[in-house]
């Protein structure tokens, strides 16, 4: 077949035309995107339920929503949050689980929950992954001066109802979350003296309105030869008609809501307020559909959104524009692979150049690199994965390596060349001798990445596009060896020099180390042994602590300040205000205050702000990337200034939320006492302190105090009964004086609007003002609150968390970037937790349990092994079937574990230097790890061609030791070439620094260094093994 193949040059060449083109067009068609898609396995549950405490959340709807969810198939984890006014559950899937059958059951579990109070809203589902995070954000705010003078308030249901729909109209966009407004609002003001003079109670009012606000339907009637369908129309749909609504018949005289009551269109309590840059805005955040393109979707909103200024928005006094942009970030990061890939190519080139000394075989030996390219991009899109830093990276690693099998090939057609052959029969002949040692190579690199299916964790998932895109690649450079190759080679007048200069004297001091080595079989053994033991026990005693996933180096950082329960929304907006006047003098400040002394912070590129009840949450970026760590610890230490305050600042993350969750040790304190739990949590976070320097500390729920402040009113029953009022009327009464009581919904364009009933001072009054607020009985009295009931402070929790059914709290330990994750779960592990306990700050009967990035980090290191046992397996089975023998395969195999230990001494050593010069830490993350994966199909490329040859030489009557060093000479300038030109390709990505390079830095390092190491071990102590072990052997056999 090979023979025939050569021998039709030009169908070989039609066949390689067409594949380039249809991998053009792949490329062309393949969606871009920062990582690729990580499998979604969580579902969330949302339900709203307006003024109601977090204890009445937990009660009413999370208990009861539990109850049916903890029966779903395939549920492995519920987290619930009982909030002022909202209940969230966040349900975990295994990975593998097909999300859309999850949404399902989860909807028809839900469907089963008997009832929820009234005004509850229907409950929301999402599903979501980090991958899909929000990548553009766009403000909305009034025109400079705000001529009209528009209150952002009443912004959000414009936004929601005319913007939101426009820019979620764009392909590939999932959803344009609005944050900072408040939903209208119609307010019925009850005035309770004209309310009383005519002996009408507010639940009357209530259902007066309820029973108008109504449409129904009346069938049909006949009329000659037309049927006329009847409606009977009683919907408000005009506030005049709602103001005129008749509440009571007195008499002969009506009573109109408007002689009661005062009503307007207004919005709902302010929960939270947005600001950027200092002025208040509303934000809508941009986040995408899985698979989609992220840059084909800013350039189809950004005309959207400029259409919208022009024709809706600037007519209105309103403009938006787009105030942060992850697409810049995306495209710089691709951008850095696409140049670091041409270096790499142009580099491999000249290393091939120098060795050929031939324009024409140069030419031919990289050919493959383009045609390997764009094969890795067919099967990017075979495998439907995306264009992204991680493929590209896939990409970039196999340029060096594609070169390997060409390499080989050429070389072996050049020596039969030299042996007197033609062109046509020396191809022929040289793509023979050397097909099984390439089919071996390439059948090894891509084996080792089949274990890759069976990890299921995040890791796994970034893992596969690097495993599609090499293992494309390398399969596409064996047939370019085997076919395209010796095609031109056989067609075209190429010849390579022979060695001469530098060239020859390093075969020369290689073959002399050969001799050397192998001299004696006492020195072979000594040398294969020192090899083994110095190599492998430096690579143990130095191995560094482990990593989960990189954090990303984006220079951008997410703040949160918690604030104690008691904290208002006033109280947080002034400190908000004070915050803004600190942070925005320096937007756009001079860059080079800061590191001259001259300024307090770094200059900011921007800032968002969001202020509400609980806290204050902001978003930075420096114009200087490098002082994103001071711009964070000015942050931290600013919102900390303020007494009772706790901070928290993680840098942005493109791979996980952004909230340090790649590095974050999860304490998970569990049972059913709430104080105990909060007791805990804290003396977590002080210890935290003492055992790590100056770390990062947040929990869930934030708060972790008592002190938030209620009022339990308790209505004294033998009073209301003699009134005449029951529980949900006097109920309904108290609400209607505080945040208000839900009436109904008014249908306003189509869009339903709730209205609320107020009486009294609303939600800004005193608890005495509370207690004398007049409350209308159903006789018509009016009597004080504090007549009808008792009010009684206490304090409890701001929220309530719960993990399976569970109260629980979790603290969350990010340590300083020298402290490597797996470190610093050990540490809290086996010091800070037996501590505590020994201490008695953990009470007994309290589950504590550590998760998060430490557990998914244990979970991909033990499947990461098993996995590489698995690859290890079929490699060794594959090359058995290669060489016909069980033994031969085994002195390969014995360059795997050398080679990775040379992978991690490189990475060691770098770090060392890195750490004198002042330069950047790469740390040694599941990412990383992948390169021993890439090694262990590289490692024994070199390795398969001189066990190979030497056993060619065996077979025909060699003596042992002259067969090794024979091999090793006809295959040493292939060994050289290879080595070089993938060192060189590989370069790049490792030594130039930018955007997205931390994603598959380490992986080059770890790679590049493996396979220098795995060459020098391949011309020293692979012929010392090779003799010490065959020697021994013939020994038996005599």
């Amino acid at each position: 077949m090979i023979e025939s193949a050569i021998k039709h040059g030009i169908l070989v060449a039609v066949i390689v035309s067409i594949s380039c083109i249809l991998g053009i067009v792949a490329a062309i068609s393949i969606p871009v995107q920062m990582i690729p898609d990580l499998e979604v396995r969580t579902i969330s549950v949302r339900t709203g339920w307006p003024g109601a405490t977090p204890q009445d959340v937990e009660k009413e709807i999370l208990i009861e929503q539990e109850r049916y969810l903890r029966s779903v198939t395939g549920l492995q984890r519920m987290i619930s949050l009982a909030e002022m006014g909202q209940g969230n559950i966040e349900l975990e899937f295994p990975f593998g689980v097909d999300v859309n059958e999850s949404l399902i059951r989860v909807s028809n579990a839900l469907s089963q929950v008997p009832s929820y109070p009234e005004n509850v809203d229907q409950p929301r589902l999402f599903s979501d992954s980090f991958s899909s995070n929000a990548f553009m954000y766009f403000q909305l705010i009034p025109v400079d001066g705000n001529p009209m003078e528009l209150d952002i308030d009443m912004l959000f249901n414009f936004a929601d109802e005319v913007i939101r729909p426009r820019m979620e109209s764009v392909p590939g966009v999932s959803q344009i979350e609005i944050r900072g407004g408040t939903e209208r609002q119609i307010q019925i003001n009850i005035d309770a003296a004209k309310l009383a003079q005519r002996g009408i109670s507010l639940t009357q009012v209530r259902d007066a309105i309820r029973s108008r606000n109504s449409d129904s339907s009346a069938g049909d009637i006949e009329d000659g030869n037309s049927r006329f369908l009847l409606r009977v129309v009683g919907r408000f749909e005009e506030l005049n008609e709602l103001r005129n609504a008749i509440i009571q018949r007195n008499g002969n005289s009506n009573v109109y809501l408007k002689d009661v009551a005062t009503v307007k269109l207004d919005h709902f309590e302010k929960r939270e307020l947005s600001y950027a840059n200092g002025e208040r805005n509303l934000g809508l955040s941009v986040r995408r559909e899985t698979g989609s393109n992220v840059i084909e979707i800013k350039q189809q909103i950004l005309p959207i959104v400029a259409e919208l200024n022009e024709q809706l928005l600037a007519a209105n006094g309103l403009k938006m524009e787009l105030f942060s942009d992850d697409v810049i970030y995306v495209s710089s990061s691709l951008k850095n692979v696409w140049i670091n890939l041409l270096l790499g190519a142009g580099l491999a080139t000249l290393v091939m150049f120098y060795f050929l000394r031939s324009a024409r075989t140069t030419l031919i030996g990289v050919i493959g690199i383009p045609l390997c390219t764009i094969a890795a991009f067919i099967a990017l899109l075979a495998f439907g994965r995306t264009i992204n830093v991680i493929s590209m990276a896939g990409v970039a690693f196999a340029i060096g390596m594609t070169v390997d099998n060409t390499i080989v090939v050429l070389e072996s057609i050049v020596q039969f060349r030299r042996k007197g052959l033609a062109r046509l029969e020396a191809a022929i002949e040289g793509v023979k001798d050397v097909w099984p040692a390439v089919l071996a190579s390439t059948a090894t690199t891509i084996l080792v990445f089949a274990p890759i299916l069976f990890i299921q964790q995040e890791a796994g998932q970034l893992y596969s596009d690097v495993a599609i895109a090499i293992s494309g690649a390398i399969l596409a450079s064996m047939l370019v060896a085997i076919f395209v190759v010796p095609v031109a080679m056989g067609r075209l007048n190429s010849n390579a020099s022979e060695e001469k200069g530098m060239q020859q004297r390093v075969a020369n001091q290689c073959k002399a180390l050969v001799e050397k080595v192998t001299a004696t079989v006492f020195r072979a053994r000594v040398v294969a042994g020192s090899f083994i033991v110095i190599i492998m026990t430096s690579a143990y005693l130095l191995m560094p602590a482990a990593e989960y996933l990189p954090e990303g180096e984006e220079p951008k950082a997410f703040s949160t300040m918690t604030a104690p329960p008691d904290f208002n929304l006033s109280k947080m907006e002034q400190i908000g205000d004070e915050l803004r006047a600190y942070f925005t003098p320096f937007v756009e400040a001079d860059p080079d205050a800061f590191a001259k002394g001259e300024a307090e912070m770094p200059s900011l590129l921007f800032y968002n702000m969001r202020v509400n009840i609980g806290g204050i949450w902001m978003v930075s970026m420096p114009t200087n990337p490098e002082e994103v760590g001071a711009m964070m610890d000015i942050i931290t230490n600013k919102f900390e200034s303020y007494e009772g305050m706790r901070a928290f600042s993680s840098r942005g993350s493109i791979i996980s939320s952004n909230d340090g969750g790649t590095r974050a040790v999860a304490v998970e304190i569990a049972g059913s006492d709430i104080e105990q739990l909060y007791k805990a949590a804290n003396a977590v976070f002080k210890k935290a302190d003492s055992y790590f320097n100056n770390p990062q500390l947040n929990s869930d729920p934030s708060s972790l105090t008592l002190e938030q402040p209620f009022i339990e009113i308790r209505p004294n029953w033998q009073r209301l009964a003699e009134l005449g009022m029951n529980a949900s009327d006097f109920g309904y009464s108290v609400a209607a004086v505080s945040d208000g009581a839900f009436v109904d919904e008014f249908l306003l364009n189509d869009d339903k609007v709730d209205m609320f009933m107020f009486s009294g001072a609303g939600n800004q009054q005193t608890i005495q003002q509370l207690a004398s607020t007049p409350i209308l009985t159903p006789a018509g009295n009016v009597l004080p609150l504090n007549s009808l009931a008792t009010l009684l402070e206490s304090k409890s929790s701001d929220s309530v968390r719960r993990i399976d059914g569970e109260r629980t709290v979790s603290v969350y330990i990010i340590p300083p970037r020298e402290v490597a994750l797996e470190t610093a779960v050990k540490t809290v592990r086996e010091q800070l937790l037996p501590e505590l306990r020994r201490e008695g700050a953990i009470a007994q009967g309290l589950k504590v349990s550590i998760s998060g990035a430490a557990d998914q980090l244990e979970a991909t290191q033990e499947s990461l092994s098993q996995n590489f046992i698995i690859a290890v397996a079929l490699c060794y089975l594959l090359l058995v079937a290669i060489f016909s023998h069980w033994g031969y395969p085994l002195f390969v195999l014995t360059m795997i574990p050398l080679g990775m230990a040379g992978g991690l001494l490189g990475l060691i050593a770098l770090n060392g230097v890195n750490g004198l010069f002042g330069g950047g830490y790469q740390p040694f993350d599941m990412i990383t790890m992948l390169g021993f994966l890439i090694l262990l199909g590289t490692v024994v490329n070199n390795p398969i061609l001189i066990v190979d040859q030497t056993r060619r030489n065996l077979q025909k009557g060699k003596e042992l030791s002259d067969a090794v060093k024979s091999a090793v000479e006809t295959r040493l300038r292939p060994i050289m070439m290879s080595t070089t030109t993938t060192i060189f390709g590989l370069a790049p990505l490792v030594l130039i620094p930018g955007e997205g390079t931390e994603l598959y830095r380490g992986v080059g390092i770890i790679v590049l260094s493996g396979i220098f190491v795995s060459t020098i071990l391949s011309l020293t102590f692979l012929p010392a093994l090779l003799v010490a072990v065959l020697t021994q052997r013939s020994k038996k056999a005599a």
